[in-house]
């Protein structure tokens, strides 16, 4: 039964991004950012609908805090595609930092160049960090908020990899706070099988970390403590990385 809800719950899901790429992508190239954040991100709230209605899968959020007032960056742990659409949901408009090869997806990556992502080119690391740190920078001068995961990939519901000081970075030199974010949205949407498990992903906000005249390192070690204080209270399994 997992298997068939599963296949149903994809068919929508493609035919969705070619449904909502079609019609609301030509559009939302001749509206104002905001306004085309929102448009675009309909799709996202489709999605996570369409995988409530199909595969029994929902979510709750706990906000330890408000959001700040401005820009500022979120960092959140990596485990499937779902927190990829949900964050988009937290604050609009936000940028997120993703892999290139994503925009050169037909209909999928045309919407997401509308989006002012920060492409990252994963074949030349150093550089990829130069240049997510400038951009990041000119992102949040424009008034966009900053989504990264840290981890660089996606990891295995119960795992965290040490997460990379990108974002602390950015938030460290434009003088932001940075937002931490963990969830255990693999213990539904595991990332190596198709099968969507149905039960309750758990998002928790945390409150907002100062980053200004703090070390990245600093800021970032922070974000750690954090999260793993998080994922041990909400996932399965976890067992933090050494």
């Amino acid at each position: 039964m997992s298997a068939l809800r599963s296949v149903l719950f994809y068919i929508g899901y493609f035919a969705g991004i070619v449904f909502f790429g079609v019609l609301f992508g030509p559009i939302a190239a001749f509206l104002p950012l905001r306004r085309r954040f929102a448009l675009l991100n309909s799709y996202n709230r489709f999605a996570v609908l369409w995988l409530k209605w199909t595969c029994g899968v929902r979510y709750k959020v706990e906000y330890q805090a408000p959001l700040p007032k401005g820009t500022f960056v979120m960092l959140s742990n990596h485990q499937s595609e779902w927190e990829t659409l949900y964050l988009q949901l937290i604050t609009s408009p936000v940028c997120t930092v993703l892999k290139k090869e994503l925009l050169s997806l037909p209909i999928f990556g045309w919407a997401l160049r509308l989006l002012n992502p920060i492409p990252l080119d994963r074949s030349n690391p150093s550089a990829a960090l130069r240049a997510v740190i400038s951009e990041g920078g000119e992102r949040l001068k424009s008034g966009l908020s900053i989504l990264i995961f840290p981890e660089g990939t996606r990891v295995e519901p119960g795992r965290r990899r040490r997460f990379n000081k990108s974002g602390a970075l950015i938030a460290s030199n434009a003088g932001v706070p940075v937002v931490p974010i963990a969830h255990n949205a693999g213990d539904c949407w595991p990332g190596k099988t198709f099968i969507k498990r149905p039960g309750t992903i758990t998002v928790v906000i945390g409150a907002p970390i100062h980053a200004n005249g703090r070390s990245a390192k600093e800021v970032i070690q922070e974000v750690e403590r954090w999260s793993d204080e998080q994922l041990m209270r909400i996932s399965r399994d976890y067992a933090p990385p050494k």
